[in-house]
């Protein structure tokens, strides 16, 4: 096989059990499933799909810089108001989601809070104008409901450690039995 050929195909997630990826899975599904139940109660339009992306971040690398509780409400923050503005900028112009986008991931890398679900939240603020306060509402009850499952979920078996207590903590860190 051509070495370039190689590298693309080359996997660079760690080996893990089936038992852990179920745990993901499932932490997932419970994820989505409490997100739906609450838009189902508030009326909210909570069931936005960079939040699926994020369950897949919260429970399948925990331990991972982009899943930190600062990278999600931080980030889901900073992109919902670069969208917002833009949005009230630059109304019906979809081209401005392409700056926009820009704008949001200079941002979060600048201020470390990094979490790629919201790239998509710029996009999202363009194509819903005039709905700037529920964008903020449903990002900030999205978060806060995945954010507190994930700390749930990860302290089952198998149990991980979440949220990092260090900057730098390995994907995949396993808890300290007591």
């Amino acid at each position: 096989m051509h070495p370039f050929l190689r590298t693309l195909l080359t996997r660079h997630e760690p080996v893990r059990g089936i038992g852990e990826h179920a745990k993901s899975a499932l932490g997932a599904v419970a994820g989505i499933l409490l997100i739906g139940a609450l838009a189902y109660v508030t009326a909210l339009p909570l069931l936005l799909a960079p939040l699926g992306a994020t369950a897949v971040i919260l429970f399948g690398y925990p331990g991972g810089a982009l899943a930190q509780p600062v990278n999600v409400f931080g980030g889901y923050l900073l992109a919902t108001v670069v969208g917002v503005a833009t949005a009230m900028l630059f109304p019906g112009q979809w081209w401005m989601a392409a700056p926009a986008v820009g704008l949001a991931l200079f941002g979060m890398q600048t201020l470390r809070i990094t979490h790629p679900p919201a790239g998509a939240i710029p996009v999202l603020a363009l194509q819903m104008p005039g709905d700037s306060a529920t964008l903020f509402v449903t990002l900030l009850v999205g978060s806060i409901g995945m954010l507190l499952l994930a700390v749930v979920v990860h302290r089952l078996p198998p149990r991980r450690v979440y949220p990092a207590p260090l900057p730098g903590l390995p994907v995949q860190t396993p808890a300290k039995e007591s």
